[in-house]
């Protein structure tokens, strides 16, 4: 039987361990929101989960699996290497859509195993910049700099530098 002050201690451990959990989601469903507002195939529930589910495993892993915890990880990274895989998608174009979103989600999972692992500072601020590096097409300098908007200005036949068969 276990004593009133052992199950407190347990329950406060568990509050702990799920306050990494929580903290991953809402960290996960920030980054997720700015996907879901530009229009992108995965968005605020998938990243909350992707990340939530990357700090639950970490944090039982951490905390009763300490020995092993770094291979549970890596099942982790490789696990969500094969969701993105699931959202980079070729138009009938040849075109490749999903390609940052799928990178954001495994990102995500990385911020996600930070925040399992109680680095709290690092994954909010891991996240805040994978926001701020989603968001850069939205200054208006980065913008002007977009090799999109550049592309068919060396895409040209006329824009293309001569061989040496031109120069005889």
């Amino acid at each position: 039987m276990l004593s009133s002050a052992r199950l407190l201690a347990m329950w406060l451990h568990d509050l702990a361990l799920f306050g990494r959990i929580a903290l991953a989601a809402a960290l996960g469903f920030g980054v997720g929101w700015e996907r879901e507002v530009r229009g992108h195939p995965a968005g605020a529930r998938t990243f909350a989960l992707v990340c939530a589910g990357s700090a639950a495993l970490t944090a039982i892993a951490v905390d009763a699996f300490p020995a092993t915890a770094e291979k549970l990880i890596a099942g982790i990274v490789t696990g969500i290497g094969f969701i993105g895989a699931g959202i980079v998608l070729r138009d009938p174009h040849g075109h490749v859509r999903g390609l940052t979103t799928a990178a954001a989600i495994w990102a995500i999972a990385a911020v996600g195993i930070t925040a399992g692992g109680a680095r709290f500072v690092l994954a909010s601020l891991t996240a805040l910049l994978f926001v701020a590096v989603l968001e850069l097409r939205a200054i208006p300098l980065v913008r002007q700099l977009d090799p999109q908007r550049w592309a068919h200005h060396f895409t040209n036949e006329t824009d293309v530098l001569p061989g040496p068969e031109a120069s005889s």
